[in-house]
C-alpha cells in the first residue's frame, strides 16, 4: 500500500511539471497523447483508492463540482482599485506627489495591465486552498472550485514559499480560444459572445465547474500580499511568484524614472496589437516595497500605483433620442440613446451626455452624427459632433425644466453642474435608488434583496422608504414576481441579519450627499453614535477631519427634515446599529485629540499600518507630508533624510515608536 502511494503521488509530481512546462513556460516536453495516459493512470489508481484523494491532484482540473450558490468571502487584505492616467502630466503630477512623501530616488515597475476578470489566490503550505473574485475589493465570491480547472494555476508550488500568502492577478481568455469559442457557438445557431473579459468574468460564476474546465481560460499573476514574503521589490516579487510556479508575464520592466516609464508606454502602446490577449494601459508601480508601505492608501487606490491607459477607439454613430434619468439623489442624467456600433468589443447603444452644460457646449443635437468614445475603455462617452453631417431639420437640444418621473420644477445650484429634482419624498426613483444604495454590499449588504426587487416592493405599495423593510411579512411579498417560499425566507433572513451591521456602514447606508464609506468612518469614530451627528452644527462638522463645509451642509440638511429624522428613529426601534458597539468604542480614545501625526520610516513592534490605525483609533490625524501644522512625527529606522530637515526647519518634534506607544498606553 505503501508503495501504491508514493507511484500515486509520483505521477501526480509529473503531471505537475508537465502541466508547469506546457501552460506556463510553453515548453511541451512530452505529447498530448502521453500526458492524457499518465493521466488516465492516475485516475484509475485515485478511483481505486480513494484513501489517498487529494484536491488539489491534476485530476481535479477535469472539475465536475456543482455550485449553487457563490460564498461571499472577506478579503484578508483588500483588493484596491488603481487611479488611472491618460498623459504624461498625470503621470509627472503623480510622480510630484510621490516626492513629496519619499525621500531620495524612487524607481518604478511597469507591467502591462490585463483586461480580464480581477481574481485573489490564497496558498498555505504551499497548497491552493481558496480563490475569490475581486467583488467589490472588501469582500468578493469564493470561485475556487472553478479557479481549480484552470491549468495555469497551480495546485501546489515549488521552492521557498511562504507558508501564508495571497497572489493577485487576472483570469484572462486568450483571442486564440476566444475566437475558437465563438465559431463553436455560431456552428450550433447561437449568439457568439462578445469580447474576451466579459466571457472570462462570466466562466468564473459558472455553476458547474466541468464547463469551466471546457474553456481555455489563463491566469496572469503580479501582486503578492501578505507578511514575512521575503521580497524588498515589486521586481523581486514577480521573480519570486515565477519560481514558486506562477505564470507572470516577462513583460514587466524595472525603469529609473518617469521618461524611462513613459518609453515603456510608447513601446505596448504599438506593441500591444502583437500579444495574444487584450491589454488596456500599463500599471506604474513604485518598485520599493518599504516605499509603498510609507506611500500607504487612499480610500480607494494605492498612492504608490497609478494605471496609464492607452487612448482609447472611437467611431463615430448617430444620435436618435436623449433621455434623462433620475438618480437616488435626484441628479438629472441626460442619457443618449445611440444607433448601435461596435466599439472595443462591444455593441455601444447608450452614452452619457454628462449634463446641461456639456450638452450646450458641443452643441449636441438629435440626428447628429456623433462621436463616440469608451472612457478609460469602460463608459461609453460623446465627444464632438461631426457637423459636416448635420442634417438640415436640425434644431437645438432644448435641455428639460421639470422631473421626467414626477414632474416636479428643476432647480440647478449655483456652482452645480447638474440640476435636480426636489421632490425628495415623491420620486419614485429617488425613493428606489435610496433603498438599493441602503442594501449595497458597501452598506447594508442585505443577501437575497436586490435593485430588481426593491423596484417591485416599491411599485406594489409595500415600502416607501428603508426603514419598511424592517417590517415586511412573508405574506406581503410571496405574491411577488419570481418570488417562492425559499426566496421569501432568505429575504426576511438577510433583513434580519442586517440589524448586525456596525454604524459606520449604517451611516454610510443613509445615503447622505457627499457622505461615502471614509466620510461615514471618519463622522463614526468622532462621533460614537447618530445623536450626537444628527445634532451637530455645520461649525461642529467642519471641525472633525477631512469633513469640509460641503459635507456638513449636507449632513445638516439631511437631519433638518423632519421625515428623515423620523426614518432614523425607526430604524433604531428596529434594532439597526445606529451607535458604535462596546467592543468598538473599548479601543477608541481621544489622547491623540487635536493632534495631526506624520508616520516615517520602519517599525520594529508593530507594523506601520498597525501604528496608523493606533493613530486613527485614539483621535488623532494622520498626514502624509509635514507642514506647520504637524504636531510630531513619529520616526521609525530609515527615516529620510530630507524630512529631518524639514522637521528641524519648521521645530517638529521626532519622537521614537516607543515613547508614541508609551504616549496612548500602548500594551
Amino acid at each position: 500500500m505503501k508503495d501504491i502511494k508514493q507511484h500515486i503521488e509520483n505521477l501526480r509530481q509529473e503531471l505537475r511539471q508537465h502541466n508547469y512546462n506546457y501552460y506556463v513556460l510553453d515548453q511541451a516536453i512530452i505529447s498530448d497523447y502521453e500526458f492524457d495516459l499518465k493521466l488516465k493512470e492516475l485516475q484509475e489508481l485515485e478511483a481505486k483508492y480513494p484513501e489517498f484523494f487529494d484536491a488539489n491532484s491534476p485530476t481535479q482540473r477535469v472539475g465536475g463540482e456543482i455550485t449553487k450558490n457563490f460564498e461571499t468571502v472577506i478579503h484578508e487584505y483588500r483588493m484596491y482599485s488603481l487611479d488611472n492616467s491618460y498623459s504624461q502630466e498625470d503621470l509627472l503630477d503623480w510622480e510630484k506627489r510621490i516626492k513629496k512623501i519619499i525621500d531620495g530616488d524612487v524607481e518604478y515597475t511597469c507591467e502591462l495591465k490585463y483586461d480580464g476578470a480581477s481574481i485573489s489566490l490564497t496558498y498555505e503550505n504551499g497548497k491552493l486552498i481558496k480563490a475569490v473574485t475581486r467583488g467589490d475589493g472588501v469582500q468578493g465570491d469564493n470561485v475556487t472550485a472553478n479557479v481549480r480547472t484552470i491549468k495555469s494555476v497551480p495546485l501546489e508550488l515549488k521552492g521557498d514559499f511562504p507558508e501564508r500568502f495571497d497572489i493577485r492577478g487576472e483570469i484572462i481568455l486568450p483571442f486564440v480560444g476566444f475566437h475558437k469559442m465563438n465559431e463553436e457557438r455560431i456552428e450550433i445557431g447561437e449568439e457568439p459572445y462578445r469580447n474576451p473579459r466579459n466571457t472570462a468574468s462570466g466562466s468564473l460564476k459558472l455553476q458547474d465547474s466541468a464547463e469551466v474546465a471546457k474553456r481555455p481560460l489563463d491566469c496572469l499573476l503580479y501582486n503578492l500580499e501578505g507578511t514575512n514574503l521575503g521580497v524588498d521589490t515589486q521586481l523581486e516579487s514577480l521573480e519570486k511568484a515565477r519560481q514558486w510556479g506562477f505564470k507572470v508575464p516577462n513583460a514587466a520592466q524595472l525603469c529609473h524614472s518617469i521618461d524611462e516609464v513613459l518609453e515603456y508606454i510608447n513601446y505596448w502602446n504599438e506593441a500591444r496589437h502583437k500579444l495574444p490577449y487584450e491589454t488596456d494601459g500599463v500599471v506604474v508601480k513604485v518598485n520599493s516595497l518599504q516605499q509603498q508601505e510609507e506611500l500607504g492608501y487612499t480610500a480607494k487606490a494605492p498612492r504608490w500605483a497609478i494605471a496609464y491607459k492607452f487612448k482609447a477607439e472611437q467611431v463615430s454613430t448617430r444620435l436618435n433620442s436623449i433621455d434623462y434619468q433620475v438618480g437616488r439623489t435626484g441628479a438629472i442624467t441626460p442619457v443618449a440613446n445611440l444607433e448601435p456600433v461596435e466599439l472595443g468589443g462591444t455593441t455601444v447603444k447608450r452614452a452619457s451626455l454628462h449634463n446641461a452644460d456639456q450638452i450646450e457646449k458641443l452643441d449636441i443635437r438629435i440626428g447628429d452624427e456623433v462621436y463616440v468614445e469608451k472612457g478609460g475603455e469602460i463608459i461609453p462617452k460623446i465627444l464632438g459632433v461631426d457637423f459636416s453631417k448635420r442634417p438640415m431639420w436640425s434644431v437645438p437640444t432644448n435641455y428639460i425644466t421639470h422631473c421626467p418621473e414626477c414632474n416636479a420644477l428643476l432647480v440647478r445650484q449655483e456652482g452645480e453642474a447638474q440640476h435636480y429634482c426636489p421632490n425628495y419624498n415623491g420620486c419614485k426613483p429617488q425613493i428606489i435608488g435610496r433603498i438599493q444604495h441602503f442594501i449595497s454590499r458597501k452598506a447594508m449588504d442585505i443577501e437575497g434583496l436586490g435593485g430588481e426587487t426593491v423596484a417591485l416592493l416599491v411599485n406594489a405599495g409595500l415600502i416607501n422608504n428603508y426603514s419598511d423593510l424592517y417590517e415586511l411579512t412573508k405574506g406581503q411579498i410571496l405574491p411577488l414576481e419570481r418570488m417562492a417560499e425559499k426566496s421569501a425566507e432568505n429575504l426576511l433572513r438577510g433583513i434580519e441579519q442586517s440589524k448586525t451591521i456596525p454604524f459606520e456602514r449604517v451611516l454610510y447606508a443613509l445615503g447622505i450627499r457627499y457622505v461615502g464609506e471614509t466620510v461615514a468612518k471618519k463622522l463614526a469614530r468622532h462621533y460614537k453614535g447618530i445623536d450626537a451627528i444628527a445634532h451637530a452644527s455645520e461649525e461642529d462638522l467642519v471641525h472633525v477631519d477631512e469633513i469640509g463645509e460641503k459635507i456638513a451642509k449636507s449632513v445638516t440638511d439631511f437631519f433638518s427634515l423632519p421625515e428623515n429624522n423620523l426614518i432614523v428613529n425607526r430604524l433604531k426601534e428596529f434594532g439597526v446599529q445606529l451607535e458604535m458597539s462596546k467592543e468598538q468604542l473599548a479601543g477608541q480614545t481621544d489622547k491623540l485629540r487635536g493632534d495631526i501625526i506624520v508616520v516615517s520610516g520602519v517599525f520594529e513592534t508593530i507594523t506601520r499600518s498597525e501604528l496608523k490605525k493606533l493613530i486613527e483609533d485614539n483621535g488623532g490625524k494622520l498626514s502624509s507630508s509635514i507642514s506647520s501644522k504637524t504636531s510630531y512625527i513619529v520616526a521609525g529606522v530609515n527615516m529620510g533624510p530630507s524630512k529631518k530637515v524639514k522637521a528641524e526647519k519648521l521645530n517638529i518634534k521626532l519622537i521614537s515608536e516607543k515613547e508614541f506607544l508609551n504616549k496612548i498606553d500602548f500594551q
